[in-house]
């Protein structure tokens, strides 16, 4: 107990302030807090008091009859408003404040979907962890593709809605290093209590670095290794499952070379072309049994990714006996890059 105390860090029933904004929150939070303490104690106090001094002491006591007294009018209705005024101005300066990003401020594209976040960036990097520098205002531009989600990193005493059809705004400034959970604080459906994931603040030089790798990441890895990343980062665990274990989705256990059927009464063969389009298009063909409940991943997925997902479908599929890509194929830039451009396959 005593080293849970010792960490709080005097936030009195908060986790320990890391963004600058955590100040005005805070200090309205204590405001409130307080003055509810105070008022409670005094009402509490006052009808005890009361219940005491003006008690029937005789059956023969005949109460005296209430009188009207303005002065008293006032005193309870003058200090109120006064307060209310007071936490309305403070709070409304503080909501206009995370509303509004200061000028040069790194911008990043946060997509939420039943049950994952995906944070794009200024060089069209994607990650399913958000990376920020320290000591830098970051602007987070949020959509939905499905539901209502919210946005909120308790340390950083940040919340905001994620709504579909439409963009919203806020921002932040991590002021010390570290890893941070991300929630989603709106009720999103079966999986929500998983729809967690990290804010890694780290220094100006390890973000650059992070992004540079972040961008060819795939480049280093095998394409089973990409799929498994993906399917980690991408929220396809939500989902489905790898060992035939039902879910939400489909299981991806001996998916591709598989019969699926669908609930227009149709049926397709899971080959490469399948898997690709109910990444990117996964209304279009809703298999039978399940619910058009997955997001589309178009214009957040790249096709190495995709690859990759491919890649690990046929390595878990007792119908499929080819190859598995040992590495991925080079793109037109690898000989740039120093890159063979060989596309090599090997068994795995």
């Amino acid at each position: 107990m005593l080293a849970i105390l010792a960490q709080a860090e005097k936030t009195l029933f908060l986790p320990p302030a890391r963004s600058t904004m955590a100040g005005a929150h805070d200090g309205l939070y204590n405001f409130v807090l307080w003055m509810s303490v105070f008022w409670l104690v005094l009402i509490a106090g006052l009808l005890v008091y009361f219940v005491i001094k003006y008690r029937r002491k005789s059956p023969h006591d005949k109460p005296v009859g209430p009188t009207h007294s303005t002065a008293i009018e006032l005193g309870w209705t003058l200090p109120p408003l006064i307060l209310v005024m007071i936490i309305f101005v403070w709070g409304f300066r503080g909501f206009m404040n995370m509303n509004q990003a200061p000028n040069g401020a790194y911008q990043v594209l946060v997509s939420a979907s039943k049950w994952n976040w995906a944070f794009t960036y200024g060089g069209g990097e994607n990650d399913g962890t958000l990376h920020v520098p320290v000591n830098t205002p970051i602007s987070l531009v949020l959509t939905s593709t499905d539901v209502i989600h919210s946005f909120y990193v308790p340390e950083f005493r940040v919340k905001k809605d994620v709504v579909p059809g439409r963009y919203n705004k806020t921002w932040f400034q991590a002021t010390e290093v570290g890893e941070y959970n991300l929630f989603c604080a709106e009720y999103c459906g079966q999986q929500h209590s998983q729809m967690i994931t990290k804010v890694v603040v780290e220094s100006q030089e390890d973000f650059d670095a992070y992004l540079e790798v972040r961008g060819r990441w795939w480049k280093t890895e095998k394409p089973v290794d990409v799929g498994k990343t993906v399917y980690k980062d991408r929220g396809c665990a939500q989902c489905h499952s790898l060992d035939g274990t039902a879910g939400t989705g489909p299981t991806w256990k001996n998916i591709f070379g598989d019969e699926r059927k669908f609930v227009d009464g149709s049926t397709r063969i899971a080959d490469e072309n399948y898997i690709r389009d109910s990444i990117l298009n996964p209304g279009n063909e809703v298999l039978e049994g399940y619910d058009n409940v997955m997001p589309t991943f178009q214009g957040q997925i790249k096709d190495p990714e995709i690859t990759g997902v491919i890649e690990l479908l046929k390595s878990i599929s007792t119908k499929y006996d080819g190859k598995i890509l040992g590495e991925m194929p080079a793109d037109p830039g690898d000989e740039a890059d120093g890159g063979s451009g060989d596309g090599t396959q090997a068994q795995e």
